[in-house]
């Protein structure tokens, strides 16, 4: 009795790893585009409203769900905080705060940091520019986490429970 309420809870456990391993992959695709969407809001605040860019940030922001909201405004309220400190250390603070939340890579935060290097330091054209070369990037590498969901999102599950399946059976 021990060993079948052993084995159904290695079953049980060896599965969900699984589901979560492909839920990350599923998750990836969503968060890239949220990201790429914050990205398009502050273009538009900052290109149309002509908006201050703590403010675009803090107005784009709190559109948006978690990560990207999380991060813009992190961002706003650190620029805002009345320190002395430039829009790329504050951004870079709040990509290192947000970060290990999100199922992105190390490629989408590269993007994401050398964004940072190049806002709030140039005018408003050039920063358009910039907010679409870093779009377009987030973009391509959408496209890449859906290929990569569709070739491993069901791999991880079933992999989950093989794995847990052949566990079970060595421990009999």
């Amino acid at each position: 009795m021990v060993k079948l309420l052993g084995a159904i809870l290695i079953l049980f456990a060896g599965t969900m790893i699984g589901f979560q391993q492909a839920a990350r992959f599923a998750e990836r695709p969503r968060q890239l585009r949220q990201m790429a969407n914050a990205l398009q809001r502050l273009e538009t605040e900052i290109g149309y409203g002509y908006t201050p860019l703590g403010e675009a940030l803090r107005r784009a922001g709190t559109a948006l769900a978690e990560p990207a909201g999380g991060l813009l405004i992190s961002t706003a309220d650190r620029l805002t905080a009345g320190e002395d400190v430039t829009f790329h250390e504050c951004w870079e603070a709040a990509l290192q705060a947000h970060w290990p939340a999100t199922a992105m890579k190390r490629s989408e935060l590269d993007i994401m940091l050398q964004l940072g290097t190049l806002l709030g330091i140039s005018d408003r054209e050039d920063q358009i520019k910039h907010l679409r070369l870093a779009l377009l990037q987030l973009q391509s590498e959408e496209d890449a986490a859906r290929e990569d969901q569709v070739r491993y999102e069901k791999m991880c599950k079933s992999l989950g429970i093989l794995a847990a399946a052949l566990i079970v059976i060595l421990m009999v």
